[in-house]
């Protein structure tokens, strides 16, 4: 049976998602929203246990692309805090303030390491590695064995699960370009001198309430004004006649309905998109789709009573020691997290495969090893400890693997014959976008439904502002 004949049916209420519903709604186009999941935001969410708020990872909200500034402005406002960022590095049972501060590394890697990575940048410089295939090989390229060894191998390959030779050095190419050696070392001893590394930002905007508050406010105006956002809808099918989606199957409620469409902005993750197509594609297109790869995300959120546990809004663990990769504090993003005076909350990011150990153990194991390594690491008093709660997030991270270019190319190709589907966000690009790219394609495919052309593809693939060397990605964050 049909429900219903929306003008733009949007698949996915995350920021892309739930940017174009409102870019349609200020051109006065009607749409709908369908979202798989009980809340919105994607990754941006804000999870509410108990009172405490926290983040899937800390968002800063922070982007060179003014059309997304205004966005976030019109939705909040006055709810943006002003935050300065204070983060740190965790090696060798030592903190390394990060942004990198002369002095403070000379102490931490001691005067015959400082010398040694001196040298290996030097020699990777006389003799770098071409072609430059690898991520490994564009860190040894770019800054020397030593400091690769000590301040990208380990933490990467913990986000990522697979050794910096076996990810594509495409991956540094978008999220860290322009970073260096030279410039790290000129930040590090003229912090004040003007010529700032643009990948390393020192303040940033954050909602009061964490990164859903945006979201949330987004989905309450679109359901205002009669665009619905559906939660706890999946869309499960979407039936084409080999030129257009006709209509998409959409399970609810424990039933299953049929939407017919006119356009699809779909922002679901491409290997899903190209399995849940009816009649199938080519057994080489689900193929590359099935291929494509995709790394898990849990936070542990643990509640401590205790305040002000440290001064950083997030630490970096490159650490073998343990097994947690970031840690975040939150009532250092925003007090308003935190719901009575003289408690923390602290989220430890681990990064894992579904279905591997780390993503199948109990949520009270997981709970237990959090306080652990909180306690190894001595950012608090694991007997002060006075809950957690778990929360998975599924393809959280697009991987960026030796021959997945070649694997997307080969999906984009067939995909371009849809005259009607429009992929955009970080799944639905398969592209490790931030969260102001992943809105700004939304922007432009709306451009596009209105009668522009533009690339939604190429965005940040030339745009001036990339994220940080050491951040996993979820950035304007």
């Amino acid at each position: 049976m049909s429900d219903g004949f929306p003008s733009i049916l949007i698949i996915g209420a995350g920021p892309a998602g739930l940017t174009a519903a409102m870019e349609l709604h200020k051109a006065g186009v009607h749409s709908t929203v369908l979202e798989k999941d009980a809340v919105v935001g994607g990754l941006s969410r804000t999870v509410n246990h108990e009172g405490y708020r926290f983040d899937i990872g800390g968002h800063r909200f922070f982007t060179k692309v003014e059309e997304v500034n205004r966005f976030w402005d019109d939705v909040l406002g006055a709810e943006f805090r002003h935050n300065s960022r204070i983060s740190r590095i965790y090696f060798n049972q030592k903190y390394f303030d990060y942004p990198l501060k002369a002095a403070n590394v000379l102490r931490g890697l001691g005067l015959s390491t400082s010398i040694a990575a001196f040298l290996s940048y030097f020699r990777a410089h006389l003799q770098p590695r071409s072609p430059e295939v690898s991520l490994e090989d564009y860190f040894v390229n770019r800054f020397g064995r030593v400091l690769h060894e000590i301040f990208f191998k380990t933490y990467t390959e913990k986000i990522w699960g697979i050794p910096c030779s076996g990810i594509s050095a495409d991956w540094a190419a978008q999220r860290i370009r322009g970073l260096s050696f030279y410039g790290a070392v000129k930040s590090a001893l003229f912090p004040g001198s003007g010529n700032k590394i643009k990948t390393l930002i020192d303040s940033f905007h954050y909602p009061r309430l964490g990164p859903g508050q945006m979201w949330e406010a987004v989905e309450a105006r679109l359901n205002a004004a009669g665009n619905p956002v559906l939660r706890n809808a999946e869309a499960v099918l979407l039936k084409h006649n080999g030129d257009r989606i006709l209509s998409v199957a959409v399970a609810t409620g424990g039933e299953r309905r049929s939407m017919e469409v006119q356009e699809v902005i779909c922002s679901m993750p491409l290997r899903e998109l190209v399995e849940r197509l009816v009649p199938p594609p080519p057994p080489g297109i689900i193929e590359a789709a099935r291929a494509l790869r995709y790394r898990d995300f849990l936070t542990v959120a643990l509640m401590i009573d205790q305040a002000s546990l440290f001064r950083d809004n997030w630490i970096y663990i490159h650490d073998h020691s343990v097994q947690v990769c970031r840690i975040q504090n939150y009532a250092n993003w925003s007090p308003d997290l935190v719901p009575e005076p003289g408690r923390s909350c602290l989220g430890l990011e681990y990064f894992c495969f579904e279905g591997d150990a780390l993503w199948a153990a109990d949520d009270r194991d997981l709970v237990d090893l959090a306080r652990k390594e909180i306690g190894h690491l001595g950012l608090a008093n694991s007997q002060k400890v006075l809950g957690g709660v778990v929360v998975r997030m599924k393809k959280a991270y697009p991987v960026y693997d030796p021959g997945y270019q070649t694997r997307l190319k080969v999906i984009r190709d067939y995909l371009v014959r849809f005259r009607n589907l429009h992929p955009v966000g970080r799944n639905g690009l398969h592209k490790y976008n931030n969260q102001d790219h992943s809105m700004y394609t939304a922007m432009l495919t709306v451009r596009n439904l209105l009668g522009e052309k533009h690339d939604v593809w190429a965005v940040n693939s030339d745009c001036q502002y990339q994220e940080e060397m050491v951040n996993d990605g979820r950035s304007s964050h």
